[in-house]
C-alpha cells in the first residue's frame, strides 16, 4: 500500500525539448499557429459533412470521424506541450500521465483501424459499386467505426494497465514531451520480458492486421481498375483512392518506426522529431489531402457558405 500512494503521487518531469533551451519561444509560436490551423480546418470539415447533404454518404461519414479523431488527438497532447514551453516546471501527474497514454492510444489505435474500415468502403465503390449502398448502409458504417472505437479502447486499457502497474522507483525525467509507451516504460524499475512482450505484439494487432486489410482491399481495387478499358475511367478510379493511400502511409510509416523496433534501437532524440511529425503535422496535412483538394467537397463548402450567408443576411434583416 506505501508502494502505491508513493508511486500515486509523483510527477514525471518532460524533457522532451530540453535541448532547444533557446528556441522553445519559437517553437510556441510554431506549434500554436499549426494546432489553431489544424483545429480551424477539422472544424470546417466536420461541419461541412454535417451540413451539406450531397456529402452524406459512407465515405465522408468515415472523414468526419477521422477528422474529429484528429481533433481530439491534437488536443489530448498539444495543448500540454505548449504550456510546457513557456513553463519553467515541465511537469506531469502520475495519475495525468496515465490518463494521457490512455487517451492517445486509444486515439492512435482506433485510427488505424478506422484507416482499414476506409479501405474497404474504396474497395466496395470500385469493385461493388451497383451494391455499394446496400453493403455500406448506415447501419454497417456505425458498426466499423464501433468495432474501431471497441478495438482502440480494449488495446489502449491493456497497455496502460500493463505499463502503469509497473514500480517506478528511479528517475522521473521523462525524455519525452507526452507520456508515450518506450519512455515511460525506460523509467520502470524493472518490467518483465512477458509485459514487454505483450505490449509489442498488441503494437503488432493494431499496425500490421489493418494495413494487411487494406492491402487485401487495394490488390482488389488495383486488379478493378485496370479492368476498366479507358484510361479516364481508371484515372477517375484510382484518384478516389489517392488521399486514402497517402494517409495510410504516412500514419503507418511514422507508428511502425517508433513502435515496431527492437528496444536496442530505441532513441529519444529521434522519437520526439517523429513524435512531432504524427502529434503536429500529420494532423494538420490530413484534413488538406482528403479534403481541400477535394472538388466535391470544395462544392459543398461553398454551398454551406453561401446558405449560411444568406440565412444570415435574412435574420439581419
Amino acid at each position: 500500500m506505501e508502494w502505491v500512494n508513493e508511486t500515486w503521487g509523483r510527477e514525471f518531469v518532460f524533457l522532451g525539448f530540453s535541448a532547444l533551451a533557446s528556441l522553445q519561444r519559437l517553437l510556441f509560436v510554431v506549434f500554436l499557429l499549426v494546432y489553431l490551423f489544424t483545429l480551424g480546418t477539422n472544424t470546417i470539415i466536420m461541419s461541412t459533412i454535417v451540413l451539406d447533404r450531397a456529402l452524406h454518404t459512407p465515405m465522408y461519414f468515415f472523414l468526419s470521424v477521422l477528422s474529429c479523431f484528429e481533433t481530439c488527438y491534437t488536443f489530448v497532447i498539444v495543448p500540454k506541450m505548449l504550456v510546457d514551453l513557456l513553463a519553467q516546471k515541465k511537469t506531469i501527474s502520475f495519475l495525468g500521465c496515465a490518463i494521457q497514454m490512455f487517451t492517445f492510444l486509444f486515439l492512435g489505435c482506433s485510427h488505424s483501424f478506422l484507416l482499414a474500415a476506409m479501405g474497404y468502403d474504396r474497395y466496395v465503390a470500385i469493385c461493388n459499386p451497383l451494391r455499394y449502398t446496400v453493403l455500406m448502409g448506415h447501419g454497417v458504417c456505425l458498426g466499423l467505426m464501433s468495432a474501431a472505437c471497441a478495438c482502440g479502447f480494449t488495446v489502449a486499457q491493456i497497455i496502460t494497465s500493463l505499463v502503469f502497474h509497473l514500480p517506478f522507483h528511479s528517475s522521473n525525467q521523462l525524455h519525452h514531451f507526452f507520456c508515450d509507451i518506450s519512455p515511460v516504460l525506460k523509467l520502470a524499475s524493472h518490467h518483465s520480458h512477458l509485459s514487454q512482450l505483450v505490449i509489442f505484439m498488441l503494437g503488432v494487432l493494431v499496425l500490421v492486421i489493418p494495413l494487411l486489410l487494406i492491402l487485401v482491399s487495394y490488390v482488389r481495387i488495383i486488379s478493378a481498375i485496370l479492368k476498366i478499358p479507358s484510361s479516364v475511367g481508371r484515372y477517375k478510379a484510382f484518384s478516389t483512392c489517392a488521399s486514402h493511400l497517402i494517409v495510410v502511409t504516412v500514419h503507418y510509416g511514422c507508428a511502425s518506426f517508433i513502435y515496431l523496433r527492437p528496444k536496442s534501437n530505441y532513441s529519444s532524440s529521434q522519437d520526439t522529431l517523429i513524435s512531432v511529425s504524427y502529434t503536429i503535422l500529420t494532423p494538420l496535412f490530413n484534413p488538406m489531402i482528403y479534403s481541400l483538394r477535394n472538388k466535391e467537397f470544395k462544392s459543398a463548402l461553398q454551398r454551406t457558405m453561401i446558405r449560411k450567408t444568406l440565412e444570415n443576411h435574412c435574420k439581419s434583416s
